[in-house]
């Protein structure tokens, strides 16, 4: 991963800020902002089922934060989709490329676990900057309960590829109060994907 983090970031600099595809949302980005993103694999195969894949997910997601310098807020891992809330970095935080990187490096070590070569994993991605408390608490509160949302656990702490445990374990009483009482049900998100969790598998 250092490797590719390094090639990655010497062409960071080529890189607007404004980016655009066809047929796919249009992306722009404001450094320092704090953004909820939602991707997902292509087709939406649940091609990250099982703990063993969502680890490998899990781990490229973390070292490419990590490697972009974003500050993640909250974020949940599915078999076929993901969530994340999180901040950009002043410098080099261009959502495109955090984005190729994850998505690419994603594909990459998947298909090398199951020996498949050149097959395409992840499809494209829905970014929102988010400017207001309200929209922030309640986006970050939403994340962090996608797992019960989806019908995968009745309690968000009990899914191990989310941030509930996390945010549970790491901040004071009135912090998760404050954020919990932020209401997430009525969000009008993209998030139409159904995935699966075998807690056994």
């Amino acid at each position: 991963m250092g490797a590719a983090c390094k090639t990655v970031l010497m062409n960071s600099s080529r890189i607007g800020t404004k980016t655009s595809w066809h047929h796919a949302p249009l992306h722009i980005f404001q450094p320092g902002s704090i953004y909820m993103i939602t991707g997902g694999t292509l087709g939406r195969r649940h091609l990250f089922r099982g703990r063993e894949r969502l680890r490998l997910l899990e781990s490229v997601f973390f070292d490419v934060i990590t490697c972009r310098d974003w500050e993640l807020r909250a974020w949940a891992l599915f078999s076929n989709h993901y969530h994340f809330v999180g901040r950009a970095p002043e410098k080099d935080g261009d959502i495109g490329l955090l984005m190729k990187h994850f998505h690419s490096e994603a594909s990459k070590e998947l298909n090398r676990m199951d020996a498949i070569a050149g097959r395409k994993v992840m499809y494209q991605y829905w970014d929102k900057c988010l400017t207001f408390e309200k929209s922030y608490y309640a986006r970050r509160n939403y994340v962090m309960h996608n797992p019960v949302r989806h019908g995968l656990v009745s309690v968000a702490e009990d899914y191990p590829f989310c941030s509930a445990g996390w945010f549970r374990n790491n901040f004071q009483n009135a912090f998760r109060s404050k954020v919990g009482s932020f209401k997430h049900d009525r969000l009008n998100e993209k998030d139409d994907f159904e995935p699966v969790w075998d807690e056994s598998a």
